[in-house]
């Protein structure tokens, strides 16, 4: 038997600085079609940078 879509997809966070994808996270597709973006720690950077969700 088939399955319906997901709804939660796997994404990627990059840094917007150095553009390093450091983060990966799920999210509901259906709740939230904008992209997430969460202030998190870039190891890179040594700073916390506000990451984007990245295709």
């Amino acid at each position: 038997m088939a399955k319906k879509a997901e709804a939660r997809v796997i994404i990627h966070l990059a840094c917007p600085e150095c553009k390093e994808r450091t983060y990966t996270t799920t999210k509901n597709r259906k709740s939230d079609p904008q992209r997430l973006e969460l202030r998190k720690y870039c190891p890179r950077c040594r700073t916390h940078t506000l990451h984007k969700e990245v295709k």
